[in-house]
């Protein structure tokens, strides 16, 4: 692998020019396809198998004029006044005449007019689904009262639902990373160079992905965590490379060997990390929910591409940079001073020399943060959490206002039957057994397509849509409505459909863990050739994960120092947070594992003593993964600015997620766990020996090649 890299790092360092060139026309070509075929993206979660959906299904097939798009407007009057059927009219007239609309139920007619009557509701029915509903179409939606005077009209419902969209916050990530790696390569031309390369990876990997959102269906939070994740390990990854290769060039070497000794040794590690985190990714698929292996797939495509940049490009641009990645005090083949021991191995000599009492206390602590975990609850977000001041939130708190909460969470019973006959007498029954279950307050008359075989009830619970009460509720219902001759009955609706999607992920994340925690041991077991190193990586993982759950339900879902995120309303979490959590994290997490543990192997494979090559594998590294988890926690951290509560939480989770990962699991509790484990830490069975592969990781083969010291003026710049 090493000589590999070796020598792809000093083909793409010779042919400079060509390797930008394939790059940039690679950028322009996709950008133009991006622009010529992009899509719309969708915020539709489905989940294939469960009973709302089932029900959905069978809704557009024997309903199709009631199974499409839904809009709520909530109309109020003044404090004292109360609403007329003449006032509310032009309203009802006004979103009747909203392209694809097929109706506007007048609330006088529809008795959705609040008891005391300064409240109404119009319920409007388009005739397409969410993602085929064009910005026109919700523009005129929301433009709908907007001239009738002396009422207050929002508009609610799913075709409010707000769309995520790339904004100025994350560019505040960028700000920050660019500061901290100034600080720590203290040259503007390295860190311009880190940071281009990573906006070029970042930059094609959102053109690709734009250009196939023409042909397949993009969720609306898709490019978002690309863009996130781009971002984070495409700076990390080109800093890795360039710090050594900014070493090697302190050490005299020349600058294409420099590059390709670079590539070769960190670059190596580069690569499987980079795996770890495309695998983890990708391996969301597994799960087998459509718009979650969107997410990890697209995630995963722009990981690769950024693994693939610094590769490459980042070779063709060091050899551009030739020398002026070097502070100018070491440029020009100036004597270079011995390099002065700095806080990181200072750093490992304490860790290793308390090792029982800091993995004691970081265990302990770990597991403290863990506890709020056990209370996790896991939703789709509602428009209640929305960003205050929006539509979709302001129709929300007054429909909560002027008829209860449980009228922003109806449900819809479907009742279907070969026989209109058998099917009306079911849906008398399922009417009467739904109203006497506990939590529901209302059910509404049944509507019947054409030949009556297929019913729709509107029913009204108590509590919120994502409130505990109303989940009961709906396992209530379907269990008492299962026993119902003559007709099938399903629950179905967002409410029900975010409750069906959080229980299926609820469910398939012991499995996804048990997964990753599963490849962690082997990839790294394959990486290190030990047994023990990466069962104690898996454990550490564990920790981690555990922590960023507990914290994150903390301040998310009990409110817990909320107010410092954004967050002004608690509630449960989005119901993918955490297998998406832990897929990417786990690649994160082994991210700094590798580049971490490798250095630590390389010096111990060279001859240090194991407890020498641990506070070697700290000493050398803390500067670069304090640099890179800074990064990272800046690029997610500028991702809580957002208004979208999904983003907003996802961020927050991964920030905190590699601050722990990073500071506390690798650079304290990994250090103290090795220096404990010694020289068992690096056996490996025989047997297990002769069957792994030697991927050298290492760089040994490096060393036994003669190192190429030409002159500068024979490598540098252009």
């Amino acid at each position: 692998m090493a000589t590999l890299l070796y020598r792809l790092g000093r083909f793409s360092f010779r042919r400079r020019r060509h390797v930008a060139a394939v790059w940039l026309l690679l950028l322009a070509l996709l950008g133009g396809a991006a622009a010529a075929f992009s899509g719309s993206t969708t915020d539709k979660f489905t989940m294939p198998g469960t009973e709302s959906q089932r029900a959905m299904a069978a809704l557009e097939r024997e309903f199709p004029q009631a199974s499409g798009i839904t809009g709520t407007i909530v109309i109020a009057a003044p404090e004292g006044e109360k609403l007329t059927p003449d006032r509310v009219a032009p309203v009802v007239k006004e979103a009747g005449e909203v392209p694809g609309v097929v109706a506007a139920v007048d609330p006088f007619q529809a008795r959705s007019v609040s008891q005391d009557g300064r409240y109404a509701l119009v319920q409007v029915q388009f005739d397409t689904r969410a993602e085929d509903v064009t910005d026109a179409q919700r523009d005129a939606y929301e433009e709908v009262g907007a001239s009738v005077e002396g009422l207050r009209v929002e508009h609610g419902g799913e075709i409010a639902t707000a769309k995520v969209e790339i904004g100025s916050t994350e560019v505040l990530g960028v700000l920050v990373a660019a500061v901290v790696l100034v600080v720590t390569l203290g040259s503007l031309v390295a860190a311009g160079m880190t940071l281009l390369n990573a906006l070029i990876g970042v930059a094609v990997g959102m053109a690709g992905l734009y250009a196939l959102s023409g042909v397949m269906e993009l969720t609306s939070t898709a490019p978002i965590l690309a863009l996130m994740l781009g971002l984070a390990v495409g700076i990390d990854y080109s800093l890795f490379i360039t710090s050594r290769y900014r070493q090697f060039l302190a050490e005299g070497m020349g600058t294409e060997e420099a590059v390709g000794r670079a590539t070769g040794t960190a670059g190596s590690a580069v690569v499987f990390a980079g795996a770890t985190v495309v695998i983890a990714l990708a391996g969301l698929s597994v799960v087998g929910i459509p718009f979650l292996s969107v997410m990890g797939l697209a995630a995963a495509g722009t990981v690769a591409i950024a693994v693939l940049v610094a590769l490459t490009l980042l070779p063709a641009v060091l050899g551009f940079a030739g020398e002026k990645v070097l502070p100018r005090k070491q440029r020009g083949g100036a004597a270079v001073e011995p390099e002065k021991e700095g806080f990181g191995f200072r750093w490992g000599r304490i860790v290793t020399r308390l090792r029982i009492p800091v993995l004691l206390v970081g265990i302990v602590g770990l597991g403290a943060l863990t506890l709020p975990a056990q209370d996790m609850r896991l939703a789709l977000p509602d428009a209640g959490t929305a960003a205050p001041g929006s539509s979709a939130r302001e129709a929300y708190d007054l429909t909560s206002e002027g008829f209860g909460p449980g009228f922003n969470g109806r449900l819809i019973a479907v009742v279907s039957g070969d026989d209109a006959q058998a099917t009306g007498a079911a849906v008398k029954e399922a009417a009467a057994v739904i109203q006497g279950t506990d939590g529901i307050l209302a059910v509404a008359p049944p509507q019947l397509n054409e030949r009556g075989t297929t019913a729709l009830l509107t029913v009204i619970p108590e509590a919120g849509p994502t409130d505990a009460a109303t989940e009961e509720a709906v396992h209530a219902i379907r269990d008492r409505v299962a026993d119902i001759e003559g007709a099938d009955v399903a629950l179905t609706g967002v409410t029900a459909m975010g409750i069906d999607v959080s229980e299926k992920l609820a469910d398939a994340m012991p499995v996804y863990l048990l997964l990753v925690v599963g490849l962690s041991i082997l990839l790294l077991m394959l990486v290190f050739r030990s047994v023990l190193v990466p069962i104690k990586a898996a454990l550490g993982f564990l920790l981690t994960v555990g922590a960023t759950f507990g914290i994150t339900v903390a301040i998310f879902q009990q409110g817990r120092l909320a107010d410092l995120v954004g967050v002004d309303v608690p509630g449960p979490l989005v119901s993918f947070l955490p297998i998406l959590l832990i897929g990417i994290l786990f690649g994160l997490a082994m991210d700094y594992e590798v580049f971490l543990v490798s250095r630590m192997r390389e010096d111990f494979v060279h001859g240090d003593t194991a407890q020498q090559a641990t506070v070697n594998g700290v000493g050398h590294n803390a500067r670069v993964v304090t640099a890179a988890a800074l990064i990272m926690t800046s690029v997610f951290g500028g991702f809580v600015l957002m208004h979208d509560p999904i983003i907003k939480s996802i961020g927050f989770a991964l920030a905190v997620g590699v601050l722990i990962d990073a500071f506390v699991v690798r650079m304290t509790l990994v250090p103290a766990a090795m220096s404990l484990l010694g020289r068992a830490a690096w056996k490996l069975p025989r047997p297990v020996d002769r069957v792994l592969p030697n991927l050298d990781i290492e760089g040994e083969s490096l060393r036994q090649q003669p190192v190429d010291r030409a002159p500068e003026k024979e490598t540098a710049g252009v």
